[in-house]
């Protein structure tokens, strides 16, 4: 009569063998990703509580992959002058199509606190000068399908009315 341990031992072994490859197989389906595009596409007043102001930020998501980008849910950060400024959650489900772009509206908050820290922040710059921004976000999609997304630049800090036009 044969011991089992060496027969527990090879079905142990086949076991490791056919994980090791099956986890192989799902990473190398996980490969490179083109970055989403985001834009901003409009701001719309929405009621708000106390002192705090809200909005619905509309963004413009384009998918340069081939893969379609399922969400169960949005995240977005904005920042002006590496001040935070406004954010906000939603859980709206969608769907971004393979070389595709949808629009998606996130509610966001303004606090008193964060006006009143932009305004001091803002307080000595001149006209015509710029104000570095950053929007910062993410579409939720489990484990492995969340996607990251950011972009930054500079808005021009307006100049008067009547000023003379700089060179």
């Amino acid at each position: 009569m044969q011991s089992p341990r060496p027969l527990f031992r090879l079905l142990l072994l086949r076991f490791l063998a056919c994980s090791l490859l099956l986890g192989l197989g799902a990473c190398s389906s996980l490969g490179p990703r083109d970055p989403l595009h985001i834009d901003l596409v409009g701001l719309e007043p929405l009621p708000g509580e106390g002192l705090e102001m809200r909005f619905a930020v509309k963004l413009r998501i384009q998918n340069p992959n081939e893969g379609a980008i399922d969400y169960h849910g949005v995240a977005l950060q904005l920042d002006i002058n590496q001040q935070p400024l406004a954010s906000g959650v939603s859980n709206q489900s969608g769907q971004v199509p393979r070389f595709g772009e949808t629009v998606i509206s996130v509610p966001v908050s303004i606090s008193a606190y964060s006006v009143m820290r932009q305004a001091w922040g803002v307080s000595g710059y001149k006209p015509g000068q710029d104000l570095p921004y950053a929007l910062r976000g993410k579409l939720a999609g489990g484990l492995f399908g969340t996607r990251r997304f950011s972009d930054s630049g500079t808005l021009n800090w307006p100049e008067p009315a009547g000023a003379p036009v700089r060179p």
